[in-house]
């Protein structure tokens, strides 16, 4: 008989235990909802803000980011003002804004729209760049305040299609792109190339083929001035035509100017190592790839300043999401 007089206190004491922990519970359930209500709605709206904010920069900063196009030497892939998302995961995002980028196995492909850091870019130091990098991503890259003295954004970052792979060579002729795959030793047209394996982006020229004479006087006349020569007349009206232009081949006038400083100082061996460069092209060592503006007459791309690391490439081009009417997939 004694165990059944035990059980009723052990399932009263059962009872007893759990409505003390319901009770516990609920009273701490209605001490937080009064703590919230008690809130300040200020600080409510800040932690929201802190929390909305820290969300988009570890996105933007890991998975995708968005981009604002500043120049014209993408169009007409990319135009000026054209908001895009770019893929960072693919390539390994870096751990902070321009610190230690995580690797991943794969690289940069030819025809890839990479963005990367410009080679030619002047750091105003750590700090400044972290905050700017900070901003720009927060706004979803509508504030930028890096800025030039004329107000205008830096180029900081560089959006370009990646045109060669290690092992590649190449060389401009008027300024048309031919290239020499690695282990292959003959030369093809980079239009042909395109064409063949169906690539339908297009290479815009503003500079009109009929133009090179032109150019190409002007150029052997800037040479003349440089060796504080008097230009000729008839040099002089060769190159008229050329000071019209907007957006003029400057390698084609740099090749000739630098042809004819050559031949008037052979002895001076600056010349034939700056030619050099004009006729035997570019080549892209291992570890980088050769970035080109799609429209090159207006692009500041590899031609000025040589095959671009590949651990400095932030990501691949995803899609233009701004505006409306432009909204598809980057190609």
């Amino acid at each position: 008989m004694s165990g059944y007089a035990k059980a009723p206190d052990f399932f009263d004491r059962l009872q007893q235990i759990t409505e003390a922990l319901l009770t516990r519970r609920r009273r701490r359930r209605r001490l937080k909802k009064e703590k919230q209500r008690a809130k300040n709605p200020v600080l409510d709206w800040i932690e929201a803000f802190l929390w909305a904010a820290g969300m988009v920069l570890l996105i933007n900063q890991y998975l995708i980011q968005a981009y604002q196009i500043p120049s014209g030497s993408m169009i007409d892939t990319l135009n000026i003002g054209d908001h895009v998302f770019v893929n960072k995961i693919v390539f390994g995002p870096e751990l902070l804004p321009g610190l230690a980028k995580i690797s991943t196995p794969i690289k940069p492909k030819r025809n890839d729209i990479i963005i990367f850091e410009n080679p030619s870019y002047i750091s105003r130091g750590p700090v400044f760049d972290i905050a700017q990098r900070v901003i720009y991503m927060l706004t979803l890259s509508l504030v930028d305040i890096d800025r030039d003295e004329a107000g205008q954004p830096k180029a900081h970052f560089l959006i370009k299609r990646s045109a060669g792979a290690a092992g590649d060579r190449f060389i401009m002729e008027k300024g048309e792109m031919r290239i020499r795959f690695a282990g292959e030793d003959r030369w093809i047209d980079e239009r042909e190339y395109a064409a063949a394996r169906g690539w339908n982006h297009k290479i815009s020229r503003l500079m009109p083929a009929d133009q090179y004479p032109a150019l190409e006087a002007d150029g052997r006349a800037a040479a003349w001035m440089d060796l504080g020569l008097p230009v000729p007349e008839k040099l002089q009206s060769a190159a008229r035509g050329a000071r019209d232009l907007r957006f003029p081949d400057y390698l084609a006038h740099e090749n000739s100017r630098l042809q004819t400083l050559r031949s008037a100082m052979p002895h001076d061996k600056r010349y034939a190592t700056l030619i050099a460069r004009h006729r035997l092209g570019w080549y892209v060592p291992e570890g980088r790839v050769f970035p080109l503006g799609d429209n090159r007459d207006n692009s500041r791309d590899g031609r000025y300043f040589g095959p671009v690391r590949v651990t400095k490439v932030l990501g691949r081009g995803m899609i233009i999401y701004w505006p409306l009417r432009r909204i598809g997939p980057i190609i």
